[in-house]
């Protein structure tokens, strides 16, 4: 479980294509505390730490993953977002995020608003998830209030900190971006769809 806050930006330093799976490996200033089979939030997919050189680790992407992600999408020298899991007893400073991708979105626009953000993304609405007005959103692993909130589309508005600390300052028009629906909306969903 994480929370949406990222702790870091970690730097694509290699991507290994083995048969269907993608191995990657990230510089981090957090790798010093890392351990092997650890659970790391990355661009908000959750994956398991399986090398360790520090300043270095690696991790594992598979086809289920790529496929619902923008993790295909990287390159050497891209930043992404890292938290690593929430410990028991600590504040919960996002909210309750899986590091579970449900779908990618695209972003349609970047508006500055004298001091913040607003960015702008379109979704598929296929797979019927939704957004509700003052709900939460997981962009990239970043915690989220949602404005706006419209049928395959919403807003965020992003503060200085959040800009300046997360993938966001290098976000533009058109980019892919991964989104994790707030799970208890999920389950709201999934109760409806069975009428139970």
């Amino acid at each position: 479980m994480f929370t949406g806050i990222i702790e870091d930006l970690g730097i694509i330093t290699n991507l290994e294509q083995d048969l269907e799976n993608l191995h990657i490996t990230l510089k981090s200033t957090i790798t010093s505390e890392l351990k092997i089979d650890q659970s790391v939030s990355h661009n908000g997919v959750c994956l398991t730490v399986v090398s360790i050189n520090d300043p270095f680790y690696t991790v594992t992407a598979i086809k289920e993953t790529l496929s619902k992600s923008n993790l295909g999408n990287l390159k050497i020298n891209d930043s992404v977002n890292l938290e690593r899991a929430m410990k028991l007893g600590e504040r919960l400073d996002g909210h309750i995020v899986q590091g579970h991708v449900d779908q990618t979105a695209i972003c349609k626009s970047v508006e500055f608003q004298e001091g913040s953000w607003l960015f702008t993304f379109e979704y598929d609405d296929a797979l019927n998830n939704i957004t509700i007005e003052k709900g939460s959103i997981t962009v990239n692993g970043v915690s989220l209030t949602v404005i706006n909130s419209q049928k395959n589309e919403f807003s965020v508005a992003i503060i200085p900190y959040t800009f300046e600390h997360t993938t966001f300052k290098t976000l533009k028009k058109n980019d892919t971006v991964n989104l994790e629906f707030d799970v208890l909306g999920k389950y709201i969903k999934r109760l409806y769809e069975l009428k139970i």
